[in-house]
C-alpha cells in the first residue's frame, strides 16, 4: 500500500501527513487493530446529515473489518496518525482480553470520536510516548510499556465517547425520536405474523448506525439496551390489545410476531409482574 515499513514486527505507526494521493487505500481487510486520528479530512455524513464538528476525529477498527480510504484521495491538508497493532502483540497480556470490552472497536466509521483541543492533546501525548518506545531499540520492557500506554489511550477514548453521548444531545435525541417512531410503525404493521419481531440488527440498520453504537448510546441516555426498548414497545402494544380487544392471548401473541404464545406470556410477566390474562382481568375490574 506504499506505506512506510514498520519499525516493530507487530505494531506500526504512520504519519498520515506523509501519505501521497496515490497511496490512498480503497478497501482493505486488515487482520489488525487500527486506531487513527485525523484532521483535515472532508466532513463526514450521518445519513443525509453532516457532522457538526470540525476537530480531530478518532476511529477504531478491530481485526476483520474493512478499512476504506478517503473518497477523493488523500486531502492535501490531512494531518494525524494511524496506529496498527497485530493481535499477537497483545498475546498473554490482560489487554488481550480487555480490548474486546471496548465497544467502539465495533462502531462504524461514521460514528467516529470527536475530540476537543484538550482531549486531542491528551491522546497525542500518549501516542508520542508510544512513538518513543516504538522507535527505540526493542528490549524485554518494550512490549509491557507500549501496552500500558495503549490501555491508557483506550480508557481515555472510552471516557471521551461517554462525553460525546452527552454533549451531542440534539443528534442523539434525534436518534431516540427516530427509534420511537420506527418501533411504533413496526408494531402497528399488520404484517407482524410474517415479519416476526424486529431484531437489534434490523433496528440499527434502519437508523443507519451500528448495533454497538446504538447500544452504547441508549445505555448512556436511557440506561436500557436496544432489546429492552424493543420489548418495552412490544409490551405497550400488547397492553393496548389486551385492554381494547377481545382477541385471545394466543391471537395477540401471534399478531405481535411471536411463534409461541408461551414466549409472549413469559416476556409479558417478566416485564409487568402479571400474566396477560391477569392484566386483562385487572384492567376490566378498574374500568
Amino acid at each position: 500500500m506504499r506505506l512506510p515499513k514498520p519499525h516493530h514486527p507487530l505494531i506500526g505507526i504512520v504519519d498520515v501527513s506523509g501519505l501521497k494521493n496515490d497511496s490512498a487505500i480503497n478497501a482493505v481487510l486488515f487482520d489488525l487493530y487500527v486506531i487513527s486520528l485525523k484532521r483535515g479530512c472532508d466532513k463526514l455524513h450521518y445519513g443525509q446529515q453532516r457532522y457538526d464538528f470540525d476537530e480531530g476525529l478518532m476511529a477504531f477498527m478491530s481485526p476483520g473489518q474493512i478499512l476504506r480510504g478517503e473518497e477523493n484521495g488523500v486531502p492535501a491538508n490531512l494531518e494525524g496518525w494511524m496506529l496498527f497493532i497485530h493481535p499477537d502483540f497483545l498475546w498473554n497480556t490482560p489487554l488481550a482480553r480487555k480490548i474486546k470490552q471496548y465497544e467502539y472497536f465495533g462502531y462504524s466509521t461514521n460514528e467516529a470520536l470527536f475530540l476537543s483541543d484538550k482531549e486531542e492533546t491528551i491522546i497525542n501525548g500518549i501516542v508520542e510516548n508510544i512513538k518513543n518506545e516504538y522507535y527505540a531499540n526493542i528490549d524485554k520492557f518494550s512490549q509491557d510499556i507500549i501496552i500500558s500506554y495503549l490501555e491508557t489511550l483506550l480508557n481515555y477514548a472510552e471516557r471521551f465517547y461517554q462525553r460525546q453521548f452527552i454533549t451531542r444531545k440534539i443528534a442523539n435525541h434525534h436518534i431516540l425520536d427516530r427509534l420511537e417512531k420506527l418501533l411504533s410503525d413496526y408494531f402497528n404493521n399488520d404484517d407482524l405474523v410474517t415479519k416476526g419481531l424486529p431484531t437489534v440488527q434490523y433496528i440499527a440498520q434502519q437508523l443507519n448506525i451500528s448495533p454497538n453504537y446504538l447500544r452504547s448510546l441508549l445505555n448512556m441516555l436511557t440506561g436500557q439496551s436496544t432489546q429492552q426498548h424493543i420489548h418495552d414497545k412490544l409490551i405497550e402494544k400488547a397492553k393496548e390489545k389486551l385492554s381494547t380487544t377481545d382477541l385471545s392471548v394466543s391471537e395477540i401473541a401471534y399478531g405481535l410476531g411471536f411463534e409461541h404464545p408461551q414466549s409472549f406470556s413469559k416476556l409479558f410477566k417478566t416485564k409487568t409482574n402479571v400474566s396477560p390474562l391477569r392484566f386483562r382481568q385487572s384492567f376490566n375490574q378498574v374500568i
